[in-house]
């Protein structure tokens, strides 16, 4: 049986309508985590994105 990524209960997937969270509680919490920038994802910067755009005027 899976588990909940917040609470770590166990979802039933068939009976519950918030999969993959066990409640709407657990999916507001995880909500909220993205939304306060507590997860994020990992991405590779290249060089060019290190430096400042510069005039060509």
């Amino acid at each position: 049986m899976p588990r909940c990524p917040v609470c770590d209960a166990t979802v039933d997937l068939v009976a519950t309508p918030t999969v993959p969270f066990c409640s709407d509680r657990c999916r507001l919490i995880d909500l909220g985590r993205w939304l306060d920038e507590s997860y994020s994802v990992p991405t590779s910067r290249k060089d060019d994105e290190d430096e400042s755009p510069e005039d060509s005027d």
